[in-house]
Protein backbone atom coordinates (compact mmCIF):
# COMPACT_ATOMS: atom_id res chain seq x y z
CA UNK A 1 0.00 0.00 0.00
CA UNK A 2 3.08 1.77 0.67
CA UNK A 3 3.97 1.73 -3.27
CA UNK A 4 0.87 2.91 -4.25
CA UNK A 5 0.33 5.77 -2.19
CA UNK A 6 3.83 7.29 -2.83
CA UNK A 7 3.53 6.56 -6.92
CA UNK A 8 0.13 8.65 -6.60
CA UNK A 9 2.08 11.32 -4.84
CA UNK A 10 4.45 11.26 -7.16
CA UNK A 11 1.88 11.50 -9.68
CA UNK A 12 0.08 14.78 -8.42
CA UNK A 13 3.40 16.66 -7.82
CA UNK A 14 4.42 15.69 -11.94
CA UNK A 15 1.41 15.31 -13.61
CA UNK A 16 -0.87 17.45 -12.11
CA UNK A 17 1.57 20.28 -10.63
CA UNK A 18 -0.21 19.68 -7.10
CA UNK A 19 0.93 22.11 -4.59
CA UNK A 20 3.33 20.39 -1.48
CA UNK A 21 0.33 21.37 0.68
CA UNK A 22 -2.32 19.56 -0.99
CA UNK A 23 0.31 16.44 -1.74
CA UNK A 24 1.33 16.86 2.14
CA UNK A 25 -2.70 16.95 2.66
CA UNK A 26 -3.62 14.02 0.66
CA UNK A 27 -0.33 12.04 2.52
CA UNK A 28 -2.11 11.94 5.78
CA UNK A 29 -5.45 11.62 4.96
CA UNK A 30 -4.54 8.30 2.63
CA UNK A 31 -2.48 6.97 5.77
CA UNK A 32 -5.55 8.00 7.77
CA UNK A 33 -8.12 6.01 6.00
CA UNK A 34 -5.42 2.79 5.52
CA UNK A 35 -4.67 2.76 9.16
CA UNK A 36 -8.81 2.75 9.91
CA UNK A 37 -9.57 0.03 7.37
CA UNK A 38 -6.51 -2.44 8.90
CA UNK A 39 -5.50 -5.12 6.55
CA UNK A 40 -8.20 -5.03 3.89
CA UNK A 41 -6.42 -5.25 0.52
CA UNK A 42 -7.46 -1.98 -1.53
CA UNK A 43 -8.81 -4.67 -4.44
CA UNK A 44 -11.79 -5.64 -1.54
CA UNK A 45 -12.24 -1.97 -1.07
CA UNK A 46 -16.17 -1.15 -2.03
CA UNK A 47 -18.19 1.81 -1.67
CA UNK A 48 -19.39 0.93 1.65
CA UNK A 49 -16.43 0.69 3.36
CA UNK A 50 -16.03 4.41 2.49
CA UNK A 51 -19.25 5.60 3.66
CA UNK A 52 -18.65 3.29 7.26
CA UNK A 53 -14.82 5.52 7.38
CA UNK A 54 -16.52 8.83 6.55
CA UNK A 55 -19.38 8.07 9.38
CA UNK A 56 -16.51 7.53 11.98
CA UNK A 57 -15.05 10.82 10.85
CA UNK A 58 -18.24 12.20 11.54
CA UNK A 59 -18.56 10.50 14.89
CA UNK A 60 -15.11 11.78 16.18
CA UNK A 61 -16.32 15.42 15.01
CA UNK A 62 -14.56 16.18 11.74
CA UNK A 63 -15.60 19.03 10.07
CA UNK A 64 -18.10 18.79 7.15
CA UNK A 65 -15.27 20.63 5.05
CA UNK A 66 -12.67 17.91 6.26
CA UNK A 67 -14.80 14.88 5.86
CA UNK A 68 -15.33 16.29 2.02
CA UNK A 69 -11.74 16.85 1.38
CA UNK A 70 -10.96 13.64 2.89
CA UNK A 71 -13.56 11.89 0.27
CA UNK A 72 -12.06 14.06 -2.47
CA UNK A 73 -8.81 12.37 -1.83
CA UNK A 74 -10.03 9.36 -2.14
CA UNK A 75 -12.14 9.62 -4.86
CA UNK A 76 -8.67 11.06 -6.76
CA UNK A 77 -6.75 8.20 -5.24
CA UNK A 78 -8.74 5.45 -6.53
CA UNK A 79 -9.32 7.28 -10.02
CA UNK A 80 -5.25 7.28 -9.95
CA UNK A 81 -5.46 3.16 -9.48
CA UNK A 82 -8.15 2.21 -11.71
CA UNK A 83 -6.30 4.30 -14.21
CA UNK A 84 -3.22 1.77 -13.33
CA UNK A 85 -5.50 -1.01 -13.70
CA UNK A 86 -5.01 -1.67 -10.04
CA UNK A 87 -8.95 -1.34 -9.46
CA UNK A 88 -11.68 -1.83 -11.86
CA UNK A 89 -14.05 0.73 -10.76
CA UNK A 90 -13.33 3.59 -8.57
CA UNK A 91 -15.43 2.44 -5.36
CA UNK A 92 -15.75 6.23 -4.19
CA UNK A 93 -17.63 7.29 -7.09
CA UNK A 94 -20.89 7.19 -6.04
CA UNK A 95 -20.29 8.88 -2.85
CA UNK A 96 -21.99 12.38 -2.45
CA UNK A 97 -20.16 15.01 -1.01
CA UNK A 98 -21.25 16.33 2.38
CA UNK A 99 -22.80 19.79 2.20
CA UNK A 100 -20.40 22.10 3.85
CA UNK A 101 -21.44 24.46 6.31
CA UNK A 102 -21.37 28.16 5.58
CA UNK A 103 -18.94 29.92 7.51
CA UNK A 104 -18.68 33.58 7.85
CA UNK A 105 -14.97 34.65 7.50
CA UNK A 106 -13.14 36.45 10.37
CA UNK A 107 -12.00 39.65 9.40
CA UNK A 108 -10.48 42.78 10.83
CA UNK A 109 -12.20 46.27 10.98
CA UNK A 110 -10.04 49.20 9.42
CA UNK A 111 -9.23 50.98 12.98
CA UNK A 112 -7.64 46.70 14.06
CA UNK A 113 -5.75 46.40 10.55
CA UNK A 114 -4.14 49.77 10.95
CA UNK A 115 -3.59 48.85 14.83
CA UNK A 116 -1.51 45.73 13.74
CA UNK A 117 0.35 47.01 10.77
CA UNK A 118 1.94 49.47 13.13
CA UNK A 119 2.49 47.17 15.98
CA UNK A 120 6.18 46.37 14.58
CA UNK A 121 7.57 49.46 15.34
CA UNK A 122 11.37 48.95 16.26
CA UNK A 123 13.90 49.70 14.32
CA UNK A 124 15.56 46.19 14.36
CA UNK A 125 15.95 43.53 10.84
CA UNK A 126 13.27 41.45 12.20
CA UNK A 127 10.38 43.85 13.25
CA UNK A 128 11.29 45.26 9.58
CA UNK A 129 10.65 42.11 7.98
CA UNK A 130 7.61 41.36 10.00
CA UNK A 131 6.09 44.96 9.17
CA UNK A 132 6.33 44.80 5.51
CA UNK A 133 4.93 40.96 5.76
CA UNK A 134 1.93 42.12 7.37
CA UNK A 135 1.45 44.82 5.24
CA UNK A 136 1.99 42.56 1.73
CA UNK A 137 -0.43 40.32 2.92
CA UNK A 138 -2.70 42.89 3.60
CA UNK A 139 -2.26 45.36 0.91
CA UNK A 140 -2.50 42.40 -1.84
CA UNK A 141 -4.68 39.61 -0.05
CA UNK A 142 -1.97 37.09 -0.99
CA UNK A 143 -2.07 33.42 0.76
CA UNK A 144 0.04 32.68 3.07
CA UNK A 145 2.07 29.68 0.50
CA UNK A 146 2.16 32.55 -2.02
CA UNK A 147 3.68 35.33 0.42
CA UNK A 148 6.69 32.88 1.45
CA UNK A 149 7.04 31.91 -2.15
CA UNK A 150 7.93 35.20 -3.48
CA UNK A 151 11.42 36.13 -4.69
CA UNK A 152 12.62 39.84 -4.99
CA UNK A 153 12.58 39.14 -8.34
CA UNK A 154 8.89 38.63 -7.87
CA UNK A 155 8.27 42.64 -7.04
CA UNK A 156 8.20 44.99 -9.92
CA UNK A 157 8.71 48.30 -7.66
CA UNK A 158 7.81 50.54 -10.57
CA UNK A 159 4.52 48.92 -11.89
CA UNK A 160 3.32 48.36 -8.01
CA UNK A 161 3.07 44.64 -8.87
CA UNK A 162 3.40 41.23 -7.32
CA UNK A 163 3.92 38.08 -9.48
CA UNK A 164 2.32 35.55 -7.13
CA UNK A 165 2.25 31.39 -7.73
CA UNK A 166 -1.28 30.42 -6.08
CA UNK A 167 -2.58 27.20 -6.23
CA UNK A 168 -1.74 24.95 -8.94
CA UNK A 169 1.39 26.69 -9.47
CA UNK A 170 -0.85 29.58 -11.40
CA UNK A 171 0.92 32.46 -11.85
CA UNK A 172 -1.32 35.69 -11.44
CA UNK A 173 -0.07 39.16 -10.90
CA UNK A 174 -1.19 40.95 -8.06
CA UNK A 175 -1.21 44.83 -7.66
CA UNK A 176 0.16 45.80 -4.30
CA UNK A 177 0.17 49.32 -2.56
CA UNK A 178 2.93 51.91 -2.13
CA UNK A 179 2.89 51.69 1.58
CA UNK A 180 3.53 47.71 1.22
CA UNK A 181 6.40 48.43 -1.38
CA UNK A 182 7.84 51.58 1.40
CA UNK A 183 8.11 48.91 4.10
CA UNK A 184 9.71 45.90 1.93
CA UNK A 185 12.48 48.52 0.48
CA UNK A 186 13.04 49.04 4.03
CA UNK A 187 13.57 45.31 5.00
CA UNK A 188 15.64 44.72 2.18
CA UNK A 189 18.20 48.01 2.89
CA UNK A 190 18.09 46.42 6.58
CA UNK A 191 18.44 42.80 5.70
CA UNK A 192 21.39 43.05 2.89
CA UNK A 193 23.96 45.65 2.23
CA UNK A 194 25.08 44.12 -0.69
CA UNK A 195 21.34 44.91 -2.29
CA UNK A 196 20.59 41.28 -3.53
CA UNK A 197 18.21 41.54 -5.98
CA UNK A 198 17.50 38.04 -6.59
CA UNK A 199 16.12 34.82 -4.42
CA UNK A 200 13.82 34.68 -1.82
CA UNK A 201 11.80 37.73 -0.07
CA UNK A 202 11.55 36.91 3.62
CA UNK A 203 14.32 34.82 5.22
CA UNK A 204 14.29 33.67 8.69
CA UNK A 205 16.82 33.95 11.25
CA UNK A 206 19.19 31.07 9.08
CA UNK A 207 18.68 33.14 5.85
CA UNK A 208 16.30 30.35 4.20
CA UNK A 209 12.74 31.05 3.13
CA UNK A 210 10.58 31.72 5.88
CA UNK A 211 7.88 28.85 5.87
CA UNK A 212 3.87 29.50 6.63
CA UNK A 213 4.04 28.28 10.22
CA UNK A 214 6.89 30.81 10.95
CA UNK A 215 4.43 33.67 9.62
CA UNK A 216 1.51 32.35 11.39
CA UNK A 217 3.68 32.58 14.63
CA UNK A 218 4.42 36.39 13.59
CA UNK A 219 1.17 37.13 12.73
CA UNK A 220 0.17 35.93 16.69
CA UNK A 221 2.96 37.38 17.92
CA UNK A 222 1.79 41.39 16.94
CA UNK A 223 -1.65 40.54 17.45
CA UNK A 224 -1.17 39.95 21.67
CA UNK A 225 1.12 42.81 21.49
CA UNK A 226 -1.68 45.02 20.46
CA UNK A 227 -4.32 42.77 22.50
CA UNK A 228 -6.24 41.61 19.77
CA UNK A 229 -9.58 39.64 21.60
CA UNK A 230 -9.69 37.78 17.93
CA UNK A 231 -9.00 34.97 16.76
CA UNK A 232 -6.30 35.57 14.17
CA UNK A 233 -3.89 34.28 11.30
CA UNK A 234 -2.59 35.38 7.82
CA UNK A 235 -5.64 34.17 6.08
CA UNK A 236 -7.57 36.88 8.37
CA UNK A 237 -5.76 39.22 6.04
CA UNK A 238 -6.79 37.74 3.01
CA UNK A 239 -10.73 38.20 4.36
CA UNK A 240 -10.34 41.72 5.61
CA UNK A 241 -8.64 42.86 2.37
CA UNK A 242 -11.79 41.21 0.63
CA UNK A 243 -14.36 42.92 2.48
CA UNK A 244 -12.98 46.00 2.66
CA UNK A 245 -12.66 45.80 -0.92
CA UNK A 246 -16.47 45.22 -1.08
CA UNK A 247 -17.37 47.82 1.11
CA UNK A 248 -15.65 50.54 -0.24
CA UNK A 249 -17.63 49.43 -3.79
CA UNK A 250 -15.54 47.26 -5.84
CA UNK A 251 -17.11 44.68 -7.72
CA UNK A 252 -17.21 41.10 -6.95
CA UNK A 253 -15.34 40.32 -10.74
CA UNK A 254 -12.42 42.43 -9.74
CA UNK A 255 -12.07 40.73 -6.34
CA UNK A 256 -12.31 37.51 -8.17
CA UNK A 257 -9.61 38.08 -10.32
CA UNK A 258 -7.49 40.13 -7.19
CA UNK A 259 -7.68 36.74 -4.77
CA UNK A 260 -7.41 34.34 -7.43
CA UNK A 261 -10.63 32.08 -7.20
CA UNK A 262 -11.42 30.18 -10.23
CA UNK A 263 -15.58 30.11 -9.12
CA UNK A 264 -16.66 33.07 -8.49
CA UNK A 265 -19.30 31.28 -6.18
CA UNK A 266 -16.24 30.73 -3.67
CA UNK A 267 -15.77 34.97 -3.76
CA UNK A 268 -19.30 35.97 -2.71
CA UNK A 269 -19.01 34.72 0.81
CA UNK A 270 -17.50 37.93 1.46
CA UNK A 271 -20.98 39.84 0.36
CA UNK A 272 -22.85 37.94 2.95
CA UNK A 273 -19.89 39.53 5.24
CA UNK A 274 -20.76 42.89 4.18
CA UNK A 275 -24.43 42.80 3.88
CA UNK A 276 -24.46 41.50 7.71
CA UNK A 277 -22.36 45.10 8.50
CA UNK A 278 -24.89 46.99 6.19
CA UNK A 279 -27.85 45.64 8.75
CA UNK A 280 -25.78 46.18 11.76
CA UNK A 281 -25.48 50.39 10.40
CA UNK A 282 -28.76 49.98 9.36
CA UNK A 283 -30.28 48.60 12.53
CA UNK A 284 -28.09 51.46 14.46
CA UNK A 285 -28.79 54.60 12.34
CA UNK A 286 -32.40 54.22 11.22
CA UNK A 287 -35.37 55.21 13.74
CA UNK A 288 -37.70 52.36 12.48
CA UNK A 289 -35.33 49.76 11.99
Amino acid sequence: MKEFISKFLLYLEAERNASGHTITNYSVDLQGFFAYIGKTKVESLDYLTIRKYLAHLSEKEFSKSSISRKLACLRSFFKYLVREKILKENPASSIATPRKEKKLPNYLDEDEVISLLEAPSKNTKTEKRDKSILEVLYSSGIRVSELVGLNIESIDFLGEVLKVRGKGKKERIVPVGHKALDAVKDYLIRRDSNHQDKGPLFLNKGKTRLTDRSVRRIVLKYARRITLNKEISPHVFRHSFATHLLDRGADLRSVQELLGHQNLSTTQIYTHVSTKKLKETYEKAHPRA
